[in-house]
């Protein structure tokens, strides 16, 4: 399993690197896992629209409240928070 968890772990991460890049009209080698959406230009807007890409991408539902952000049960900190995050979601899909 470890591989395999691994590549999709790696291919997860490269689609939401995507999502993100593309919404903030980046190249995706401008995307850091450090990076907060502020810090890629992206205002609530963009967010919201990064969060309707990854459940479209992905199939998940995302418990995210965009009138209130910093109380979502889902962790925006990061590109590599959001990342994490999505992958759970994922898992609890699966199981």
């Amino acid at each position: 399993m470890g591989l395999e968890y691994m590549q999709t772990t790696t291919d997860t991460a490269l689609r939401v690197i995507d999502i993100i890049a593309q919404q903030a009209m980046l190249d995706t080698s401008e995307v850091g896992m450090d990076m907060a959406m502020s810090d890629l230009g992206l205002d609530s807007l963009g967010l919201v629209e990064c969060i309707f890409g990854i459940e479209e991408a992905f199939d998940i539902s995302v418990p995210f409240n965009a009138n209130a952000p910093d109380q979502a049960e889902f962790d925006i900190s990061t590109v590599g928070a959001i990342i994490s995050e999505v992958e759970k979601l994922i898992a609890r899909k699966a199981a």
